[in-house]
């Protein structure tokens, strides 16, 4: 048995493929409406906040639960077969059926509403991406397509010639999207308070990035030369100055929670920066911060792990930042 859940509500999917909800009603607890369609050949499910899709094992789809959060796809069921998999945001479903065809449904404001969109999403559509309030899709070929919310990433006409190929990943915040190039160029937008705006360090990131991780609203590129290049909301990680010397080379790794950066050097040590109540300042453990190999997090905290096997934590206490209740059961 494998359960997935929703804001309010839960879905079993069994062994045998059939499907067994509980939760409220409303939000995908009751799936009475497509009970005969769930008794057998579920493959996966893909929840929402408020609403379920499974796909079965003949490349259709099943929605249920509130109809305004993509629990209803009657409009577009003609549309879903073949599908391969779902991506989901706050309040739509986007499927990718195997011919690389994009099918979305849910609320109407991050349905596919241009008639131009819709034609350049039919085919060659490998992996969709998401913010809160948009969709960003990357075809063959490195071109990307996206809609949604203007201001959260949906809209990047401006960009058309720019996004047109070459475009090998993309990342997110909640409100804005980075494409990233072959040749490690970086391409943004949305909302310019979340990320999407990077004009002020765009001669940065003109090639040679290896790799973007974000906070909620704040991206950090990783260089071929192991500098990193921050941008985006300076509470969440997007201003580095107090720690620029740190990373101007040598960075192995990133890792990021909501609001603050980590980056593990080549020697072990850990440079942080972000909100400091949340895991941007780790001056309180610095000593403690050497030969550091993995850092993993909550979405306010950091647990860096060394290489004789100790643990060091810091960030908000109440969410992990504080281990000095289980620290002597480390060695």
């Amino acid at each position: 048995v494998e359960v997935f859940g929703s804001q309010v509500a839960f879905a079993a999917l069994k062994r045998d493929g059939s499907v067994v909800t509980w939760g409220d009603p409303e939000q995908g607890g009751d799936s009475q409406a497509v009970e005969e369609q769930l008794r057998s050949g579920v493959r996966t499910i893909f929840p929402l906040r408020k609403a379920f899709a499974a796909i079965k094992k003949d490349g259709s789809v099943v929605a249920w639960g509130d109809p305004k959060f993509g629990g209803d796809s009657s409009a577009v069921q003609d549309q879903l077969k073949g599908v391969q998999r779902i991506f989901s945001m706050r309040r739509a479903f986007a499927a990718v059926t195997d011919e690389g065809c994009l099918v979305a449904w849910g609320d109407r404001s991050f349905c596919i509403n241009s008639p131009d969109i819709q034609q350049r999403l039919e085919q060659g559509v490998m992996e969709v991406f998401v913010t809160q309030r948009a969709f960003a899709a990357l075809k063959i070929g490195g071109s990307v397509v996206s809609w949604g919310d203007a201001d959260g990433g949906g809209e990047s006409s401006h960009l058309k010639d720019e996004l047109a190929s070459g475009v090998e990943r993309i990342f997110s915040t909640d409100m804005a999207f980075a494409a990233l190039q072959s040749g490690g160029r970086v391409i943004t937008w949305g909302d310019k308070n979340w990320g999407g705006d990077s004009s002020a360090v765009k001669s940065q990131l003109e090639s040679d990035v290896l790799e973007v991780f974000n906070t909620q609203s704040a991206f950090a590129a990783l260089k071929a030369d192991g500098s990193i290049v921050t941008w985006g909301d300076a509470m969440s990680g997007g201003d580095s100055s107090a720690v620029k010397d740190q990373l101007r080379g040598g960075v192995r790794e990133v890792y990021s929670l909501r609001k603050a950066f980590a980056a593990v050097k080549e020697d072990g040590t850990v440079v942080t920066w972000g909100d400091p109540h949340y895991g941007g300042d780790s001056s309180a453990v610095r000593k403690e911060l050497t030969f550091v190999t993995k850092v993993y997090s909550t979405d306010f905290a950091f647990s860096a792990v060394k290489e004789d096997g100790t643990i060091v934590c810091w960030g908000n206490g109440e969410w992990g930042g504080d281990d000095s209740a289980v620290r002597h059961l480390f060695p």
